[in-house]
């Protein structure tokens, strides 16, 4: 009789949702309560100001909204933007062709510049265009930050240089749903207009609740446009309706309550460590999973050393061999969770996402996993190699710094 249970935990490794901690999965603990109660704001408040600290921000304003980070983008858009409004993006990977997707069906004109799979955003292209842009009818740059579909990370300060190069009044709008937190991001220093983040990737919980930092320029910008007719549509995702709210501790509608509680505790959990030691951490893991990579003989979708994202590495499995073959088995066989291969690079990739609350013995069990997976499906690695390389890399670099 087959066993109906598998002992251990599942080993999460996709590059979103990440691990949650332990302390955050209590604060989420809760009993319902009215979320218009008189001691609510308490709550509330904080958050909205400590949350700018992962941003990057001083002078961003934060909204919380109940949602994935894809609404995160429409909010983003609709509130700034008018319909036929021109916008400049660069597509290298299977989100930031969902961000031109949403936009074209939000009624924006999107001029897309397209880049090999497995490189970024460039930002001297992006300057070119803006430059031959003499009437500024170009409205907002949208930049994905870290392309999780290939494992690659674009230069958002590069991107800024661009536009101010340009002297291009353009918005600035990124997606940092899986850097945020995870990667350095100086929100203000860039000048990024809109930034966009994710609840289940560096801020360690669950799906569901949507973060936006908004500049004075964008805030400006929104309120505008009121009342004119080509504005954009937005209810749900209305950041006036939010402000409004917010200014008095509350919500417009019913919020994502153990959410709220949980990002309180990861908030917390993030000025315990510090970000400059998450960052330190999240690039150790990252170049470790790299060195396993190159022991087994393989390589990452990322083109060169300058585009590796710390977050996630994509590996490109041998001609012939079937990725999704290894991440199925490596599931099956050994409970352990690697990312798909998505749209152009789907059954050609793997990917091991090393972002969230993870240390060395974390990935180390990744790294074995993927390894014993790859030798069941036929991929010729010499055994042990790639946890021999990591865990040496491991021993040598301290996750934190002294």
């Amino acid at each position: 009789m087959a066993a109906t249970r598998r002992p251990g935990r599942n080993h999460l490794f996709i590059p979103g949702p990440t691990n949650i901690p332990d302390r955050v999965l209590r604060a989420m603990h809760v009993p319902s309560e009215d979320h218009r109660s008189p001691s609510f704001p308490e709550l509330v408040k904080p958050l909205l100001q400590d949350s700018k600290i992962v941003f990057g921000s001083t002078a961003g304003t934060i909204i919380l909204f109940p949602s994935s980070g894809t609404g995160i983008w429409e909010s983003a858009l609709s509130n700034t933007l008018c319909r036929g409004d021109k916008v400049l993006t660069s597509r290298y990977g299977q989100f930031s062709h969902l961000w031109v997707d949403m936009a074209q069906r939000l009624g924006l004109e999107v001029i897309v510049q397209e880049e090999e799979w497995g490189t970024g955003a460039d930002p001297q292209k992006i300057e070119e265009a803006l430059r031959a842009d003499k009437d500024h009818a170009i409205k907002a740059v949208m930049v994905v930050h870290n392309e999780t579909a290939t494992g690659v990370t674009s230069d958002i300060a590069a991107v800024r240089k661009a536009l101010d190069a340009a002297g291009h009044p353009a918005l600035l709008f990124v997606d940092g749903i899986s850097s945020i937190g995870s990667l350095p991001f100086y929100m203000d220093e860039w000048k990024v207009d809109c930034a966009i983040a994710g609840s289940q990737k560096g801020f360690m919980l669950p799906a569901g609740l949507g973060l936006i930092c908004i500049s004075p320029k964008a805030l400006k910008i929104a309120e505008g446009g009121a009342g004119r007719n080509d504005r954009l549509g937005h209810a749900y995702f209305a950041w006036k309706d939010q402000l409004a709210a917010n200014a008095t501790g509350y919500f417009p509608y019913t919020p994502v309550l153990p959410l709220l509680y949980g990002l309180r505790e990861a908030l917390a959990i993030v000025k315990e460590e510090g970000l400059e030691n998450i960052y330190h951490r999240h690039h150790v893991l990252a170049e470790a999973t790299r060195q396993a990579v190159a022991a087994w003989g393989l390589k990452p979708c990322a083109k060169e050393p300058k585009w590796n994202s710390d977050t996630v590495t994509a590996i490109v499995v041998p001609e012939g061999a079937d990725a999704a073959k290894v991440i199925t088995h490596a599931y099956d066989r050994y409970n352990l969770s690697l990312g798909a291969g998505l749209s152009k690079v789907a059954g050609k990739v793997f990917r091991i996402g090393h972002l969230g609350d993870l240390n060395e013995l974390s990935l180390l069990g990744a790294i074995a996993g993927a390894e014993m997976a790859m030798l069941d499906c036929g991929i010729k690695v010499t055994p042990g190699s790639g946890v021999a390389a990591a865990s040496s890399y491991l021993r040598e670099n301290p996750l934190h710094k002294a």
